[in-house]
């Protein structure tokens, strides 16, 4: 339980968690927005499976960012609902582009190549979610806020993903575990669905 400063009421209490909320959101939609251009990038310079994954997965957070910011203005319940369900057919066309792309390159045998740039964007990635997740939970539970403790939730997922995208792009790199990719790629593939599950049958 988070006491109030000395001269400070519930309702400026509220106010500033509010804006902190806000806060986290917007840093999570600016290093997404950057990430799609990094990741671009290195996938195509690589041909990597799980690096064009998560660069898709960004593009989804870009989304689900938007709709907690939507919430935390205020906005109508309707245009909330709305926006889950993009958001889990979004993840949809995630699952089935990546279980494709990584059976294919499984069955086919391609080696994608080394990336440097995907390496240390990962690891920054992964580094920066754990520390918004950290901070989304323990806003939302101060406000007492189910749509910042879930989008909390998402963004320690999202750490994790990244986590296991940079441990096959080493692995690949440092052992020539070509297989490591395509396998990161799977476990999006999980993720997805599960978020995709979620959205739809919650909304």
């Amino acid at each position: 339980m988070i006491e109030n400063p000395p001269g400070t009421n519930a309702r400026e209490l509220g106010d500033r968690l509010v804006a902190r909320g806000r806060r986290l959101e917007a840093v999570t939609l600016g290093w997404n927005v950057v990430g799609i251009a990094v990741l671009a990038f290195a996938a195509v310079a690589a041909r990597s499976v799980a690096l064009a994954g998560f660069g898709l997965d960004s593009l989804i957070e870009i989304g689900a960012s938007i709709v907690v910011l939507w919430e935390l203005s205020g906005a109508g319940e309707d245009r909330r609902r709305h926006a889950i369900v993009l958001i889990g057919s979004a993840f949809v066309v995630l699952s089935v582009y990546l279980a494709a792309q990584s059976t294919l390159v499984l069955v086919v045998g391609f080696h994608p190549r080394h990336s440097p740039a995907g390496i240390v964007w990962t690891a920054m990635t992964a580094a920066v979610m754990f520390l918004l997740a950290a901070g989304k939970a323990r806003t939302g539970a101060a406000l007492g806020n189910r749509v910042l403790l879930t989008e909390g939730k998402v963004t320690l997922v999202d750490g994790i993903l990244s986590t296991a995208v940079l441990v096959a792009l080493v692995l690949n790199a440092s052992l020539r575990w070509w297989w490591a990719d395509p396998a990161a790629g799977y476990v999006l593939v999980y993720y997805g669905a599960r978020e995709a599950r979620a959205a739809l049958v919650a909304h």
